[in-house]
């Protein structure tokens, strides 16, 4: 009788395996024995596609290229082959670009430039003079108005003497708006100047720079800041109109020499004002103007002492 075939719990077979699974008949026709069984445990699967891939990925000889491979690229980011150098300007470029400037914002004047530099420095001076009596006796008060540049961030001021000589108390007024009582710490008759000292400061106040006057040639531009007729801070623009001058006041005073002659505006109230050139520094300190007549008012000529001279009367070490 045929036994029956018996079957692991593996995958199906192809049918050649099964035919061979089958008993075969011996050969006198008997029979043969029971088939050997097959056994349960599954066979060792071959590696898989994955496996094998992650095996090749994990040889050392591949793992040093791809380490060769990154410090090339990092080297080829830092040196300078690996980014474009910039294109270099060209004149053209810079003369488009001033173009383009000059079309579309409006700049500031140079002398607009050289009077924000002093401004921070600048002072209105008043002396209060002493008056004389009106016809029932009563003295009035006198007041002289000046101008100062600060040039010491101690409260130290250049002023005219002409401005201050005589008065009982003398009032400076900083840019700020600051008012403060000042004092004479000195005095250089033969320049008509005065050194004053303010008894209270701005928190942030600054001084001017001055330059020397070595190098300046008429011709070179320059502003009169100060308060004519007491208004002001006023500006006014001109140029160097010759320098080594010598002049004497109408009335009689002293004769000064080595002035700076100038044609930018000024008139009373100017006096003791910084002229500034164009790159903001003040190489004098206005002192006088020129007119024949009794009218006191500016014809086109205004002589200012030249800093040197100012910075000695203020202890100041020569340029």
């Amino acid at each position: 009788m045929r036994r029956p075939a018996l079957y692991s719990r593996s995958p199906t077979r192809p049918a050649a395996d099964e035919a061979a699974s089958q008993p075969v008949a011996d050969a006198a026709g008997a029979a043969p024995g029971p088939a050997p069984q097959v056994s349960d445990a599954p066979a060792l699967a071959a590696p898989t596609r994955r496996a094998r891939l992650i095996r090749a990925l994990a040889h050392p000889s591949l793992l040093w290229a791809a380490i060769a491979l990154l410090g090339a690229a990092l080297l080829w980011q830092v040196m300078p082959w690996g980014k474009t150098a910039p294109r270099k300007l060209t004149q053209d470029d810079i003369n488009a670009a001033v173009m383009h400037t000059l079309t579309h914002k409006v700049l500031p004047s140079q002398a607009a430039r050289a009077a924000a530099s002093v401004g921070p420095s600048l002072v209105r001076v008043e002396g209060m003079l002493p008056g004389r009596k009106d016809r029932k006796g009563h003295t009035e008060m006198g007041r002289g108005i000046g101008t100062g540049v600060v040039i010491i961030d101690n409260g130290t001021i250049l002023t005219n003497l002409h401005v201050v000589q005589g008065a009982e108390n003398i009032t400076v007024t900083f840019a700020d708006g600051l008012e403060s009582p000042a004092g004479i710490v000195n005095i250089q008759p033969e320049n008509d100047l005065a050194v004053l000292r303010a008894q209270k400061l701005p928190d942030d106040l600054q001084a001017a720079t001055m330059r020397s006057t070595s190098d300046l040639v008429p011709g070179d531009e320059v502003v009169a800041i100060g308060f004519p007729f007491g208004i002001g801070p006023s500006v006014s623009a001109g140029v160097v109109s010759g320098l080594k001058r010598a002049f004497r006041s109408p009335e009689g005073g002293q004769q000064m020499s080595n002035l700076i002659q100038f044609d930018a505006a000024a008139n009373p109230g100017n006096s003791g004002g910084p002229l500034v050139t164009m790159d903001g520094q003040v190489v004098g300190i206005v002192t006088a103007i020129l007119n024949p007549t009794s009218a006191r008012t500016f014809l086109g000529i205004g002589f200012a002492v030249p800093i040197e001279n100012a910075a000695a009367a203020a202890g100041q070490p020569p340029f």
